[in-house]
């Protein structure tokens, strides 16, 4: 039987969730589409030949006999978009965070319980490059970790020569989150060094802000720690003079037995010799929202557990908060506004 899959939002992102769907239509078709903006819900509807298009959520669950809901709306309303399906016992893929705050997530997850099944789509994780690493550690190719670090550097907050910035023009949104960059994106960094090193702990934060149009911080530099007592640190900035637009990943993992890379695309192994992989950067941007996809429909079909479940996402969001509170980021932003 194919799944019938409702999409709530039509903004950017989804066109790369509608694109994933597409690729498993043998066993899953999103059949409607709801955004409070009509027209950008009619336009997504048309560009992907989706048949019932609203204008609210709620109307949407009513009307259609749904197997799950996909929710890619901002995440301001995510955690009532998920009460929304979970009050109709239909299982949900929601995009991360589950809420703005980790209190939020928490309340969230508590009430939905056991009412229905939940996952979040945090897909930097489902990276080919980082599932091949990930296999890496698992079987012990590195021995005991020592140390790692891994930096995300762009121009997106630097005004480029027509006077605009690249990732407000991608992202418009971002201008008024006071939570941008750690929030929006490095969550998705914290998420996966959790992924690949286990439980970790944020021992220092330092966000700051050097875009004038934004509320948040566009800079970031986080040291945590492993339960092994390894050092990690994650450094990120939207606002780097001389850096591409594009967002480009560089990792060192530091083994007793051997380096880990990722250069961007290109990830290596250094032990006895030199194993290097090459991959294409577009593709492994589609494969991520694809596996994440794909994993979420095995998972409603099998009974399996989702690897991002909601308490696994708790985990993320706690550091998450940690970094926001341990560099004093409201009471500095508030200050400055």
């Amino acid at each position: 039987m194919t799944l019938r899959i409702g999409l709530v939002g039509a903004g950017w992102v989804t066109r790369h969730h509608l694109d994933a769907w597409k690729r498993h239509d043998a066993e899953a078709s999103v059949v409607a589409i709801a955004d409070p903006v009509l027209e950008r819900a009619q336009a997504r509807a048309q560009e992907f030949g989706i048949g019932a298009v609203f204008d609210c959520a709620a109307a949407m669950l009513d009307e259609q006999a749904l197997d799950a809901v996909d929710i890619a709306a901002p995440r301001a309303f995510h955690a009532d978009l998920v009460r929304l399906a979970a009050d109709r016992g239909v299982p949900v893929l929601c995009q991360k965070p589950l809420a703005p705050t980790l209190a939020e997530a928490q309340k969230l997850v508590r009430e939905v319980g056991a009412r229905t099944r939940l996952m979040v789509h945090e897909n930097w994780r489902f990276r080919p490059y980082y599932r091949q690493a990930a296999d890496w550690l698992r079987q012990g190719r590195l021995g005991k970790i020592k140390g790692a670090a891994l930096t995300l550097l762009t121009s997106g907050t630097v005004r480029d020569a027509e006077g605009r910035y690249p990732a407000l023009e991608r992202q418009p949104f971002i201008a008024d989150e006071t939570r941008m960059l750690v929030g929006e994106v490095l969550i998705h960094h914290l998420d996966t060094l959790r992924f690949l090193l286990g439980a970790l702990e944020v021992k220092a934060a330092c966000l700051s802000r050097s875009c004038p149009v934004i509320r948040g911080e566009d800079s970031a530099t986080i040291h945590l720690s492993t339960a092994g007592d390894a050092g990690v640190s994650l450094f990120g900035s939207f606002a780097a003079h001389g850096a591409a637009i594009q967002q480009r990943d560089e990792l060192i993992i530091l083994g007793e037995k051997a380096t880990l890379r990722l250069d961007g695309s290109v990830l290596s192994i250094h032990d006895d010799g030199t194993e290097e992989i090459v991959y294409d950067a577009d593709e492994v941007y589609a494969a991520s929202y694809t596996s994440t996809i794909a994993h979420f429909i095995d998972c409603l079909r099998t009974g399996a557990a989702f690897e991002t479940s909601p308490e696994d996402n708790l985990m993320t969001l706690k550091l998450v908060e940690d970094c926001y509170r341990l560099s004093n980021w409201e009471r500095k932003a508030g200050a400055a506004a």
